[in-house]
């Protein structure tokens, strides 16, 4: 039946798709290589974690893979599905954010996962994927967001018309900083609790995310990590960072998933940046090329601007 979850081929496609992007990262980085930590988790599960440090492209990348159990979905998991709540599950999925050394080359994270929510009393089992990918620049380029969201926007294209539409807006929506009144980034492709297009074509879906996410990334990091810069670059690029560590401190169902349920903390927090900037009440000169990002932390429709 197509609406039957083959949970091994959703593993055996997420285990090579690790592998893949850790290939393609160290191809680019040309020094330094993943370290593999493998873990399990006491409840059920365990994963594999792979970590870049040092390199001379990357200063830090982390691409993990988990597939863990539980005897309860946590809090973060039911809050959009209330009716799960107490439900056992099986989660799996990679998730990784790539941060590079140069301030011109921007960070990106991506992830894609699966759920099943176990039977209970009589109930079917519940089961939906999740996923995208989002970018996050320093200085921008308008040559590099059109890349990143043409990716996007043909990987979705066959799927239909409407859902690059869909699930731009929702990356738009979910990576945004409250309390700055800020986007994350530039955006890209959010997409949760997807079923309704039976197991199939919604695991096709997840796919397409997946492998399209080197197409581009690779090519922004090629362009730009080799650009000069100056100490003024990279404290900018310090002092930004840590809006990323606000929003998955804060904000990312992810990492709150992660911890609730007992999953292994140091892979949890491989996605925060290994050196911060923490200034107090700072803001660029107007007109600097530090401006320039500001202008682009609100949603838009990237691929009708000619230039920021």
């Amino acid at each position: 039946m197509a609406d039957t979850p083959d949970r091994e081929a959703v593993e055996s496609y997420l285990l090579g798709l690790q592998d893949h992007i850790c290939s393609a990262l160290e191809q680019v980085d040309g020094q330094a290589t993943f370290f593999q930590d493998d873990w399990k988790r006491e409840e059920g599960g365990g994963g594999r974690t792979r970590v870049l440090s040092n390199g001379a492209v990357f200063e830090q990348a982390g691409v993990n893979f988990s597939r863990v159990r539980g005897t309860r979905l946590p809090p973060s998991a039911t809050a959009a599905r209330p009716e799960l709540a107490g439900r056992g599950f099986e989660a799996m999925g990679v998730s990784l954010v790539i941060h590079p050394r140069n301030p011109y080359a921007p960070t990106s994270h991506a992830n894609v996962r699966f759920f099943i929510a176990d039977a209970d009393d009589g109930r079917d089992p519940v089961w939906w994927f999740g996923g995208g990918f989002d970018l996050t620049p320093y200085y921008p380029f308008i040559e590099d967001i059109h890349h990143w969201h043409q990716v996007a926007k043909d990987a979705c294209a066959p799927f239909g018309d409407e859902v690059y539409d869909r699930y731009k807006q929702w990356c738009d929506d979910y990576f945004y900083l409250k309390h700055r009144q800020e986007t994350r980034g530039v955006g890209g492709l959010f997409f949760d609790d997807l079923n309704e297009w039976g197991f199939d074509k919604s695991f096709e879906f997840m796919r397409a995310v997946g492998d399209n996410y080197t197409k581009a990334y690779v090519p922004i990091v090629e362009r730009r990590h080799e650009t000069p810069y100056e100490d003024r670059q990279r404290q900018f690029q310090l002092y930004r960072r840590g809006r990323y560590v606000e929003f998955n401190l804060v904000y990312d169902r992810g990492t709150l998933f992660g911890l609730q349920s007992g999953g292994r903390t140091e892979s949890i927090l491989m996605s925060l940046p290994p050196l911060v900037s923490w200034q107090y009440s700072w803001a660029p000169e107007p007109g600097s090329e530090e401006a320039r990002l500001y202008d682009c932390l609100k949603a838009r429709d990237w691929l009708s601007l000619e230039a920021i």
